[in-house]
């Protein structure tokens, strides 16, 4: 326990702070903001796995977030059965095509020595394919985005349980993780960065402008969520019952019945508001746990020490008949399907799929900050980094709004200085994140909570 000591108390810190938002802000606010630290934390557990095991720096992060939340409607929404009259047989005759034309590659490549007919011959694969992809989707796209695009214009999905969504969004992050990988792993590290950010750039940019898969910038709302609806809860008796239960002292100081029933039908819908937090902090909470009881095993394990020993030094790693390739490989698909895990949980917890919204200063640096603040190597420290990183991002404007009222507070209202500063508190969380990242840089260069290092 004593080794713990001070991940304990830097937790403690944390949802102290976390609590505190809750009495002086509001508890629907703290529990917000807690579903979004364990939801970052997912991401940042994704991306030390990569870094802090194996030394691979992925800055594509985006791209299998934007994975995840994708695989949220592919495999939830139900499907939209006149968009796939009109155009769905001519869309799986396309993804036949793109799976011939890989196959036809890989064969090509394996079979005939490199020379100028292999280039040529899959040079011919390749025009061919695009040219067949390009006439047989470009009327089935069209009839496809043609139905009812104010509600539709997609194929929908396959319909199942939002859940399952979150181990397809760990697939489809894996699948192309695993094509990223066997392309780019055998790059420098700083090429590396460039390679996997211009890829995840490329992937949301194709979920962006294809309309017919989800809907593009007009967004896919009204999401399947694995807990119950607010409006539901404010009409079922049994929860009724239950807040009126818990808040019976407050409500017998009302003598008047009219009055006693709006203060209710109010507390009834905070109350609802609170509970389904509830649920979503308990469900992610639970991801969490999972994915740190089976990460702290692998690092302690001989696959995290012969991985360590990879990212220390490749050559002497090698020289041991560890095989450098196939490891990095595996490693960038571990860390790539954790965080396409993440990125169908935030789309679960907002409801929408929003293609437009990812971006890569949300979705990929400050998830670097994250790993960083919170210490590389060390999965509590990564945690804890996403929750740090992440209260600080929320907090900022209302921390800095404090700030600005109390030195500002002898100027007149419309000063313009004090007005500027007050419109611009939004921004300062860019300020203060990059001011607390130079202080831990400076002062804790290994992270809050660095890594331990294990002597055999």
């Amino acid at each position: 326990m004593k080794q713990y000591a001070n991940v304990i108390t830097a937790y403690l810190i944390m949802f102290t702070l976390i609590i505190m938002v809750g009495v002086f802000q509001s508890w629907s606010i703290a529990l917000t903001i807690l579903n979004y630290c364990l939801i970052s934390a997912v991401m940042t557990i994704g991306a030390n796995i990569q870094w802090g095991y194996a030394g691979l720096i992925n800055f594509g992060i985006m791209g299998y977030t934007a994975l995840g939340g994708l695989a949220v409607v592919l495999f939830s929404v139900a499907p939209v059965d006149e968009a796939w009259s009109v155009g769905g047989l001519n869309m799986m005759i396309c993804v036949v095509i793109i799976i011939s034309i890989v196959i036809a590659i890989r064969y090509t490549l394996k079979k005939i020595a490199p020379s100028k007919k292999r280039n040529y011959l899959i040079a011919s694969i390749i025009i061919i394919g695009i040219l067949l992809l390009r006439i047989i989707s470009a009327p089935a796209i069209e009839g496809i985005e043609s139905v009812e695009p104010a509600k539709t214009g997609f194929l929908g999905g396959l319909g199942l349980p939002v859940l399952i969504s979150w181990i397809g969004g760990a697939f489809l992050a894996a699948g192309l993780a695993f094509v990223v990988g066997k392309v780019a792993l055998g790059l420098r590290a700083d090429y590396l960065a460039i390679a996997t950010l211009l890829i995840a750039e490329i992937v949301v940019s194709i979920i962006k402008h294809e309309d017919w898969l989800a809907r593009g910038v007009k967004n896919v709302i009204g999401l399947k969520r694995p807990a119950p609806y607010e409006i539901d809860l404010q009409r079922t008796q049994w929860f009724i019952d239950f807040v009126e239960k818990f808040h019976s002292g407050k409500l017998a100081l009302i003598n008047s019945a009219a009055e006693k029933q709006e203060m209710l039908n109010q507390l009834v819908i905070s109350a609802s508001s609170v509970y389904v937090k509830l649920c979503f902090t308990g469900l992610f909470l639970s991801v969490v746990i999972i994915l740190l009881v089976l990460t702290q095993k692998a690092l302690y394990s001989p696959w995290g020490r012969m991985m360590r020993a990879i990212r220390d030094n490749e050559e002497a790693a090698g020289a041991m008949g560890k095989n450098v390739v196939k490891q990095h490989l595996l490693i960038f698909i571990l860390g790539s399907a954790i965080v396409g895990i993440a990125g169908a949980m935030m789309v679960t917890n907002d409801g929408l799929f929003t293609p437009g919204s990812y971006r890569p200063m949300r979705y990929t640096f400050v998830i670097w900050v994250m790993v960083i603040v919170g210490g590389t190597g060390n999965n509590f420290g990564a945690i804890l980094g996403g929750f740090v990183v992440w209260f600080l991002w929320v907090e900022a404007a209302p921390i800095a709004l404090f700030f600005i009222n109390l030195f500002t507070s002898h100027l007149p209202e419309t000063n313009e200085i004090r007005v500027h500063l007050i419109n611009s508190a939004s921004y300062f969380r860019f300020l203060m994140i990059g001011i607390g990242l130079l202080i831990i840089m400076r002062f804790r260069p290994q992270g809050i909570l660095p890594e331990k290092i294990i002597k055999n």
